[in-house]
């Protein structure tokens, strides 16, 4: 049995990482500041899942504050895994400052204290929207990422830096993932499937910023988070794609939602934004290679899985602000 120091606890990504690790018998300490960047509902939700199961703990901080996170630091952790993050791309234009607090300098206080307390792995977070335009794809983990084409992308461009330079001068094992696109049930209401999801099945117009044809690797959550806790393993320093590898038209995403609900979309187009790729596509041969995963839900199944749980909680899920 493990203890780990798992922050954003209570986000998409790091509630199925919780259930993931409880399950196996190890000790979780969540972190999570349950701020506003989305309809907290859904963030107490998901805690509403986790407390009370045992060897969960919760710790009600924001890793942006030093002193706050320090008191987290009570034992001695087996790892440090880094999910709290401000993400979205379209968000991080109106409010760049939120993102470098969280995602840089919440990442960099966090490998301080993992220095100070002896902790000897970190698992960071990072995006898919660092490979800019024009890119070959399916993208490597070795591809350019020097263009950030938003203060998203650009925020964990710095973290995945300061973590190299920890593992560089204190030897601290770290693995990095860029996760793509991911979706399923209590997921976050800024993202397309989502979005879909509720506009269709409350009568509502559909967006489609562009022409409709642009691409996204959709990956499902749990997939996600069994691939993040084969990452706990020593690595050394390693940067590791977690994709679908089977990209998706945002025409045929809606066409599949207006086919699991049984409605028909009523579409308003938008131009593409000048922050969005065209498409994302996710070469995960080094996550087979390094981890032995590959994604086991397809496309179709895990978005029945979100269309389910919408329509459990429609009573709340539809009034979230998407």
């Amino acid at each position: 049995m493990a203890t780990y120091l798992l922050t954003g606890a209570c986000g998409f990504i790091g509630w199925q990482v919780a259930e993931r690790l409880l399950a196996d018998g190890h000790e979780v300490a969540g972190v999570d500041s349950l701020n506003d960047a989305y309809d907290a509902r859904l963030k107490h939700w998901r805690m509403d899942s986790l407390v009370g199961q045992p060897g969960f703990s919760f710790h009600h901080a924001d890793i942006c504050d030093r002193n706050e996170v320090r008191r987290c630091f009570d034992t001695t952790y087996d790892a440090v895994i880094n999910l709290a993050a401000r993400a979205g791309v379209r968000q991080s234009i109106d409010d760049p400052w939120a993102y470098f607090e969280t995602n840089v300098i919440g990442t960099l206080n966090l490998l301080e204290l993992c220095k100070e307390t002896g902790v000897r792995k970190f698992v960071l977070a990072s995006t898919s929207s660092l490979y800019g335009a024009g890119e070959e794809m399916p993208f490597r983990e070795d591809a350019p990422t020097d263009s950030p084409l938003s203060p998203y992308a650009a925020s964990k461009k710095a973290a995945e830096a300061v973590t190299y330079t920890y593992h560089h001068l204190y030897g601290l094992d770290v693995t990095v993932f860029r996760y793509f696109t991911v979706f399923g049930p209590a997921g976050r209401p800024d993202m397309s499937l989502f979005r879909f999801v509720q506009w269709i099945a409350e009568g509502r117009p559909v967006i489609v910023f562009g022409d409709g044809q642009q691409s996204r690797d959709y990956t499902f959550v749990d997939d996600i988070a069994r691939g993040t806790v084969a990452g706990l393993k020593p690595l050394g320093y390693e940067i590791i794609n977690l994709g679908a590898d089977s990209p998706v038209t945002v025409a045929h995403a809606i066409e599949t939602v207006e086919r699991l609900l049984g409605r028909k979309a009523q579409r308003l187009y938008e131009p593409r934004h000048p922050a969005d790729v065209v498409a994302t596509w996710a070469d995960i041969g080094k996550a087979s290679r390094l981890l032995g995963w590959r994604p086991q839900t397809t496309f179709e199944d895990g978005l029945s899985r979100l269309v389910e749980w919408y329509r459990e909680n429609r009573s709340w899920a539809k009034d979230i602000a998407t």
